[in-house]
């Protein structure tokens, strides 16, 4: 019988995270398509590090953590409010990686329809989805898993599908028709 600690080592010596990582991107299927392909355990490349069970965030109902409000009233009014948000947004960005953004303007209907495309674009079969995945930096519609796929020790488990705007917004032909 051989230990425990010898069939990982094993496990470690024949596994080949580059092709694994590969193989999943050449599918342009995305997470999606592992989870409709009917997976019962997790591939290998989306396993991080062993959390330490020792370093436990604690709870505290005295915390006053919360997330960024970014405020944008009166920004295109007022000089020194946009300063500040600007500061606040560098600030938020690099102490907490994201923020909330208020009174921005854009109507609430607008964000619940964005959110329904989106959601109504990875519900589409795998072969139509398939269409828009590119890591091409060029393209203003790009359908995929991971940006960091190829570079971090363990992939992230989403898919994403980016709208770039600026400078020249895609044509609506670019743009997947549930998310038109």
């Amino acid at each position: 019988m051989v230990a425990t600690n010898e069939l990982e080592a094993a496990k470690d010596f024949t596994y080949d995270r580059k092709a694994e990582v590969q193989a999943f991107d050449d599918s342009k299927l995305g997470v999606k398509g592992l989870l409709d392909s009917g997976i019962t355990k997790i591939p290998r490349m989306f396993h991080s590090a062993k959390l330490d069970s020792s370093k436990t965030l604690q709870s505290d109902s005295n915390s006053k953590l919360s997330v960024p409000i970014i405020d944008l009233q009166d920004i295109d009014t007022n000089p020194s409010s946009r300063d500040e948000v600007l500061d606040r947004i560098r600030r938020a960005c690099k102490e907490w990686g994201f923020f909330q953004v208020i009174n921005h303007g854009i109507p609430v209907g607008a964000l619940d329809e964005m959110i329904s495309g989106i959601r109504r674009f990875h519900e589409q079969d795998g072969e139509v989805r398939k269409r828009f995945y590119s890591r091409d930096q060029n393209k203003k519609v790009r359908y995929m898993s991971n940006g960091t796929l190829f570079r971090d020790p363990a992939a992230n488990w989403r898919d994403t599908i980016a709208f770039f705007v600026s400078p020249d917004p895609p044509s609506s032909e670019e743009i997947p028709q549930v998310c038109r």
